[in-house]
């Protein structure tokens, strides 16, 4: 429980590992430890947190149906069916509504890349609105437990250094985690890739009942339009992030 009590401690080497600061260089085990505690409060050092993944089973992904109704749940899948170019696309109210909604996300962004947008995408792949969907979807993601769909909005290799069993591990004793989005500024261009930062503040719940809040950016980036670029590439994903607690 000591282990938990120092969030700026934690969170620090994080921050210095994205700011390429003069912090100095963090172990792999620090890194791993610091992402999810400068992200949502998971304070969990990197040997404690897989000790307890290997020892507790994983919980189950909390369902779309679950999450917002029925209902309001068959409405986005359908949407998801409409959109989706997938043979079998995860467009099923069992899975979580993040997922559904990467799968919505990834058909606008194809079909708008092909010059053919859809009606039924009202949000422009390539907005700042649609960066900041990309950290909004990255936390329902981890509230529902589903570590596959937040891990891949880091784009298709996942966060830097990080499996999707370690990355798992470290939101061991997260309960729950809400994040609000702030004023959208443009972003910059540069080496033919497009950065949007999105502003954050992070609040999050341990299984203990503790609570703590973390404000900062989030840097969403995709690859610009150019020849050559993946329908991936061109899709918005974290591309960093620097978290600071608030007291």
């Amino acid at each position: 429980m000591a282990a938990r009590k120092n969030p700026l401690v934690q969170a620090l080497p994080w921050a210095c590992l994205f700011a390429l600061s003069a912090c100095g260089s963090p172990s792999r085990e620090e890194a791993s430890a610091s992402q999810q505690a400068s992200e949502n409060g998971t304070e969990q050092p990197a040997a404690t947190a897989a000790s307890s993944s290997q020892s507790l089973p994983p919980a189950e992904p909390l369902s779309c149906a679950d999450e917002i109704g029925a209902t309001a749940a068959q409405k986005r899948a359908d949407l998801c069916r409409n959109v989706s170019p997938a043979t079998h696309p995860p467009c099923n109210i069992a899975n979580s509504c993040a997922m559904i909604e990467d799968e919505i996300a990834r058909s606008c962004a194809l079909f708008d890349s092909n010059g053919d947008p859809m009606p039924e995408c009202a949000v422009d792949p390539r907005s700042k609105e649609a960066a900041a969907a990309v950290v909004e979807r990255y936390y329902s993601a981890l509230n529902a437990r589903d570590y596959g769909t937040a891990w891949q909005q880091w784009g298709d290799n996942g966060p830097p250094n990080q499996t999707l069993e370690k990355f798992q591990a470290g939101f061991t004793h997260t309960r729950s985690t809400h994040v609000a989005i702030g004023n959208l500024e443009p972003g910059d261009a540069g080496a033919g890739s497009i950065y949007q930062p999105v502003p954050v503040t992070v609040d999050a719940t341990l299984d203990d009942g503790t609570h703590q809040r973390f404000r900062g950016t989030y840097t969403v980036r995709r690859v610009n339009d150019v020849d050559g670029a993946s329908a991936s590439q061109r899709r918005w994903h974290i591309d960093s992030a620097q978290l600071t607690p608030v007291r």
